[in-house]
């Protein structure tokens, strides 16, 4: 056992909980049971099977309000693997269903039995010939697709506010479309071929000319069932014409009968069904879009109207003039959008009446973007707008940064909304759409029909197609509020086919809160026809029953969840999945979603469950210690949730009062600590790495695994003993070396000056000289012990800094340059918790700069034009994100390569200091496909921003990185070498 176990118990929730009436119940504390896991492991291989209840309860949730636990859950790689599991639910009678992002808002991604994973192994973007056409895998996200596209001035048609998270599967899955997509470039029409997996086995690919014969051969019945049905359709005039009039307008709910029109053949047919089918036809293991042009000149609005109503009158308007987007959000999105950074903090005061439309136009070119502009302008003159808040502007604007904030005060709909939801309420999202001349009146209608039901939901939409989401919470653990809920959904239903024939679901697609509704849109006979449909691919019912077809009037109110409160940081959290892509340990262990699901789990349970002791037991490893704690989850959530500080507050709830008081002592005595680590390091560089690995290795197991670092074979030496010397006099900024850099030298193969060197001489070349104070040595940034949770620690380096800081910078009169991005974070906000309030008043007058801002804007148009490499990688770095630092880095990097290159597959390290020694296998799941990416070509430079994570990337690739510093002194030198 090693010496320094972690605080027992120290994960528990606090104080007594009341058991929740949809806890995971105690049959489940062991996980899948036999011989599900037995029979599943040794058919797909230990690695591919996920049974632990952790496991069961961290899938259980996606976006949605529904929960089920799946029996296990199964993480397929290829193609076999879908056959595998297929062939395997056949023959046991089991049930399979599909999940990608989980961003689903209505269950679809949620099974009750075999769950399978078809997000992990499924990424990749493959663009053929200029971009006009894009063979995707159903793991990748929209955004990454559109990444790779936009270089070829292309983009995919659907555009969903979850871009980010969602993944191509799920948006072909349940034909979403988004802002601009409309009925014209949603999946339905975009999608060229799809290679898929039918409940049988057999892959069907619609793109080969000769599928057709080889479905004929492989599934005959199935073949001749689907023209039946084609032919009784075309036989009916009114059925028919009843099916074109439904998709007029945008409409998911239920399976895509007009497939049966377009399609000539099986595979024609099968191809149009397959869209928006929801997992309950088979699997698409790849999709071939036909893309579309980017038009890039934007000019967009965002317009203010006296109510709701009004506001819809207008989007008529627009859609003539031409706009591609016209978007609405009612007082309460607006409100509620003022947690998303950048949203001007007045909304708060807008009168509840008020409602907004967002409005776009998209041009090739600034001509024709002249020509829109003059059209709006007419538009909005005969407009009745109002200028409640100060920040109001009612006008069009070209300027980026501020179309990019409207977009995301829009796109943060769901997700703002909910996490101003009351504590402990379940969200609801639901999704219809009236034919766009009625838009108005639906907005009245739906308005009335909320106050009759004590309902104040928040409302937004894509004006411009006719298509209204709005959001409703409740308490699903109280009865009364249920049964209000359920007579809501009643009342609404039927306001919605039978006032204004519409569609029950316009892009969410029909899934659980909409499938009992599924008849009184469609009528008896269009529905029966759907069931046909089911029966022909998927006879035995094996693929995600009860998702779009169930004869259960009630099934809506099953699975509800319950929201137990958790801790106020991740209180306000949806379950919504926008922070797993940026994830780094969400390919090993858990993402910030996972994490919080857990802990609810937790909350859900009674005090000493068995199901709790488990969740326990595993949080430690799979939450905790694998975080990197980069927070970049707080820049994807759309409001702020940092699970990784929730992570960091959970090490220091594990620490024991020893271990608190040993790291505060380390913070005292720095210095000591400094030079005894850079001694360390040299005397390394004489013992060799396998000695070295064994030596860290046995105490990693006599003390503690999350304590004491592994010995890596890319550590790099150790720096020089001294700093460059330099001259208060005459100063243009102080110059702190950051710890890191003070005790690590530079990267194995690098001849040339030390990063310190660097830094002093480019600076002077430019004119700006840099002076390094002689006593930096035993300070620090102080992340060192707030990445740990060390807080007595913290606290005592975080004030030792900025009092050394604003005596060197004479009281904040010269900026504080810090030569790695982690400290330089450090220093400018994590520190600012932890100080004194006099410290606090001395840390308000610095300046910290960051050495790659510090040259980009300071010293770059001072330079030597320099004889620049050819080709150069970046891996910005995840404090860069949060600092807005990363097109500075390009900035330099272009000064010392004709090409630079940013992966598409970037994301933080999770280095993250020493986290990547402490646990290596980390950094490698997270970097792994970034450095897929990076070895695929070569480059003459590899170059970041910080040390330690340049040394995770030298791990990750085999290359060598280093600071793009030591780049941009090596070009501008001037005796440098034609």
């Amino acid at each position: 056992m090693p010496l320094l176990e972690p605080k027992s118990g120290a994960l528990r929730p606090l104080g007594p909980q009341a058991p929740a009436p949809d806890r995971v119940a105690d049959a489940l504390a062991g996980g899948t049971p036999e011989p599900l896991r037995g029979e599943l492991v040794a058919l797909l291989g230990a690695d591919k099977v996920l049974w632990k209840i952790s496991d069961l309860v961290r899938y259980a949730s996606d976006a949605s309000p529904y929960r089920f636990v799946p029996r296990v859950v199964v993480v397929a790689e290829d193609i076999d693997d879908i056959s595998a599991v297929l062939s395997y639910a056949h023959g046991k009678g089991r049930e399979v269903v599909f999940r990608a992002a989980g961003t689903s808002l209505n269950g679809q991604a949620q099974g009750e039995d075999i769950l399978v994973d078809v997000r992990r192994h499924w990424a990749g973007v493959e663009v053929i010939g200029g971009g006009e056409r894009a063979r995707i895998g159903p793991g990748t996200t929209v955004a990454r697709a559109n990444a790779s596209l936009a270089r070829h001035g292309r983009v995919l048609g659907p555009d969903p506010a979850s871009a980010i998270a969602c993944t191509i599967g799920g948006v072909v899955a349940n034909n979403a479309s988004g802002m601009t997509a409309g009925t014209t470039r949603n999946s339905y029409r975009t999608v060229s071929s799809l290679t898929f997996v039918l409940p049988s086995g057999t892959v069907v690919d619609t793109g080969d000319p000769a599928a057709d014969e080889e479905l004929a051969h492989a599934e005959p019945a199935l073949c001749a069932g689907l023209l039946a049905v084609k032919a009784e359709i075309e036989a009916d005039a009114g059925l028919t014409a009843r099916i074109r009039a439904k998709y007029e307008i945008k409409n998911t709910n239920g399976y895509r009968l007009d497939a049966y029109l377009d399609g000539a053949t099986p595979v024609q047919i099968l191809r149009g069904l397959m869209v928006g089918s929801e997992g309950t036809f088979g699997f698409i293991s790849e999709v071939v879009f036909d893309t579309l042009p980017l038009d890039r000149e934007l000019s967009t609005a965002l317009l203010f109207f006296p109510t709701l109503p009004a506001a819809a009158a207008a989007v008529p308007l627009f859609n003539e003039a031409g706009a591609i987007a016209v978007e609405l959000m009612d007082g309460n999105t607006l409100r509620a959008s003022v947690s998303v950074a950048g949203v001007p903090a007045d909304w708060a005061g807008l009168p509840r009446e008020t409602a907004a439309l967002l409005v776009e136009f998209r041009a090739p070119d600034e001509a024709e973007q002249e020509a829109y502009e003059r059209v709006a302008a007419e538009t909005l003159a005969g407009l009745d707008l109002v200028a409640p808040v100060a920040s109001v502007t009612n006008g069009f604007t070209r300027d980026a940064t501020t179309i990019a904030g409207y977009w995301k005060a829009r796109k943060a709909f769901v997700t703002a909304v909910g996490g101003a939801r009351p504590a402990g309420t379940t969200l609801i999202t639901e999704d219809f759409a009236v034919p766009p001349s009625r838009l108005a009146e639906a907005c009245e209608a739906l308005l009335r029909l909320q106050a009759e039901h004590g309902f104040d939901a928040a409302v937004a939409g894509h004006a411009a197609h006719g298509n209204l989401h709005f959001l409703l919470a409740f308490d699903a653990a109280e009865a009364a509020d249920v049964t209000r809920y359920a007579a809501f959904m009643d009342a609404f239903c039927r306001l919605t086919v039978e006032h204004f024939d519409g569609s029950l679901k316009a892009e969410h697609a029909t899934g659980r809160n909409i499938a009992p509704f599924l008849e009184l849109e469609w009528g008896p006979g269009a529905t029966g026809l759907m069931w046909r449909t089911k029966q022909l691919i998927d006879p035995d019912g094996v693929l995600a029953p009860r998702i779009v077809l169930d004869r259960d009037p009630l099934a809506h109110l099953r699975g509800l969840k319950t929201i137990p409160k958790v801790e106020l940081i991740a209180d306000p959290c949806i379950e919504c999945g926008f922070c797993e892509p940026t994830c780094p340990s969400g390919d090993l262990t858990t993402t910030p979603r996972q994490r919080i699901v857990l802990r609810r789990e937790m909350m859900r349970q009674p005090d000493g469950s068995p199901v709790q002791d488990g969740l326990v037991e595993a949080y430690g490893y799979d939450a905790v210690d694998t975080c990197a704690g980069d927070s970049t989850c707080r820049i994807a959530c759309p409001v702020g949730i940092d699970t990784g500080a929730l992570m960091k507050e959970f090490r220091h709830r594990r620490h024991s009062a020893r271990e608190e008081r040993v790291a505060a002592l380390a913070a005292k005595n720095f210095k000591a600590v400094e030079a005894s680590a850079r001694l360390a390091v040299a005397a390394a560089d004489l013992l060799g790495d396998r000695l070295l690995t064994r030596v860290t290795g046995l105490a990693r197991r006599a003390v503690r695994p999350d304590l004491v670092p592994e010995w890596l074979p890319e550590i790099p030496g150790a720096a020089a003993r001294t700093l460059p010397r330099t001259a208060r006099v005459g100063a243009r900024a102080v110059y702190y070396p950051a710890c890191v850099n003070r005790i690590f030298g530079e990267p194995e193969g690098y001849w040339g000056p030390s990063l310190a060197q660097a830094v002093v001489a480019v600076s002077a070349r430019a004119g700006k000289p840099v002076w390094i104070p002689e006593d930096v040595a035993g300070t620090c940034c102080a992340t060192i012990w707030h990445s740990k949770g060390y807080d007595a620690g913290h606290a005592v380096m975080a004030n030792r800094i900025v009092e050394a800081a604003w005596g060197w910078t004479a009281g904040g009169l010269l900026p504080l340059v810090v030569d790695a991005s982690s400290c330089t974070l450090g220093l400018a906000q994590e520190v600012v918790p932890y100080l004194t309030d006099d410290n606090r008043a001395l840390h308000a007058e610095l300046t910290v700069v960051d050495s790659v801002v510090w040259a980009a804007e300071e010293l770059l148009p001072h330079l030597p034009a320099g004889r620049r490499i050819g080709s150069a990688v970046l891996h910005p770095t995840c404090s860069m994100r949060h600092l807005g630092d990363e097109e500075q880095l390009r900035a330099v990097a272009e000064a010392c390569a004709d090409e630079v290159v940013v992966p598409d597959d970037v994301r933080c390290c999770a280095f993250a200091g020493d986290r990547g020694m402490l646990h290596k296998e980390l950094t490698e799941s997270a970097t792994a496909h970034e450095a897929a990416e990076v070895v695929a070509m070569e480059y003459d430079a590899y170059l970041s921003a910080n040390r330690m994570c340049e040394v995770g990337m030298d791990r990750a690739t085999g290359r060598h990185y280093r600071s793009v510093l030591l780049e941009l002194e090596r070009v501008t030198r001037p005796d440098r070498p034609v």
